[in-house]
């Protein structure tokens, strides 16, 4: 799976044609009218191209990879196809019981510092206090990945040199305090167009079972019965089910993890970005892809996504209100915390707004 890093290119600029040329002055007066409140024409998608995607193209130096995309143009057009304020939560609760994938650390909330604690011990500041007045303080222990969580591009690593997205690598952007290159505090705040893939709501499942692998042909069929598309600079989002299991804060380990190895294959990766042109891809699950995958090598979509087309992934997010109501097209906010260092935004609250188009 070692991959040499590819030339660095300059963005190419693809032309979106959602709004056809008017020529005709009476239609272009109807349209008008009818467009008042979404632009005329949508801004141009920069990087993208159809049957090859994303790829390292926006210089040596970049960390952010797809999202390059996104402009002050871009999530003006988003915003302007919001048609209502209702807010759908995306994000999970999460505490010290929550589900967490083995492969990392558990986490722990402990009150740091307590009214009773600090009176007992009278580590007030001094001075005056005769309302008595104390505070609670908590001290974190918790994994950069846990709970809803976006994936940077320094996450996973492929051949003998450990190398991540635009060819950085353990040897030189490694750190005892973290990675030093693509860590979550350079994920911009998110703001884009988005579609609702309700995989398991076209199966008529209550959640996909145990190790069910998500094809491309599962995603079209998906699209299709919701009469959507994916169009390019989307955040796409594929729900499975397994987070209708969450409950208060995901401490039903055992029946989340049974479901929670349902996802996309490699091939339903690749024609997410090559052919539709997603810009982050998510799901409700702790790690979007099919486990075990049948390629015969870990993560390979994560190796696909992050490292070889800098395209971000979303984990567990919440998409079950979405699906009950229906809402297959949205916009999608979210703003990352900026720890340096971590390797992925975790703990998130990304919202939806119902967008043109929800049904």
């Amino acid at each position: 799976m070692e991959r040499k890093k590819s030339a660095s290119r300059e963005p190419e600029t693809g032309f979106r044609s959602y709004f056809p040329a008017i020529t005709a002055f009476g239609f272009a007066a109807i349209l008008l009218g009818s467009m008042l409140s979404a632009s005329a024409a949508a801004p141009a998608l920069r990087g993208w191209v159809k049957g090859r995607g994303w790829g390292w193209i926006w210089g040596k130096d970049d960390q952010i990879g797809a999202l390059n995309a996104l402009t002050d143009e871009t999530r003006l057009e988003a915003l302007r196809t919001v048609t209502s304020g209702r807010v759908y939560e995306l994000g999970v609760p999460y505490d010290r019981r929550s589900y967490k994938w083995p492969g990392h650390n558990p986490g722990e909330i402990m009150t740091f510092r307590s009214p009773e604690g600090v009176d007992r011990q009278g580590d007030a500041p001094p001075g005056p206090n005769p309302g008595r007045s104390f505070w609670h303080s908590c001290a974190l222990f918790i994994s950069d990945n846990i709970g809803t969580q976006i994936d940077g591009l320094g996450h996973v690593t492929t051949g003998s040199d450990h190398h991540w997205y635009n060819g950085f690598n353990e040897a030189t952007a490694g750190g005892d305090f973290g990675i030093r290159r693509c860590d979550a505090a350079g994920i911009p705040p998110i703001v884009s167009s988005g579609v609702l893939i309700d995989v398991a709501g076209n199966k008529n499942v209550e959640q996909l079972a145990s190790g069910t692998r998500i094809t491309a042909a599962d995603l079209r069929a998906a699209l299709a019965a919701q009469k959507t598309d994916v169009r390019p600079g989307d955040v796409v989002l594929i729900r499975t089910g397994t987070l209708r299991h969450w409950g208060e804060a995901g401490a039903d380990n055992a029946t989340i993890g049974k479901y929670d190895s349902a996802g996309i294959d490699l091939d339903a990766a690749r024609w997410l970005v090559e052919e539709k042109g997603a810009i982050l891809i998510g799901a409700d699950t702790s790690g979007l892809e099919a486990l075990p995958a049948k390629e015969g090598v870990p993560m390979p979509v994560h190796i696909y996504l992050l490292i070889e087309q800098g395209v971000h992934i979303g984990e567990f997010h919440f998409l079950e209100d979405l699906a009950r109501d229906r809402v297959y097209r949205f916009i999608y906010i979210a703003l990352l915390n900026k720890i340096r260092g971590a390797v992925a935004g975790f703990a998130l609250r990304p919202i939806a707004f119902p967008s043109a188009g929800a049904n």
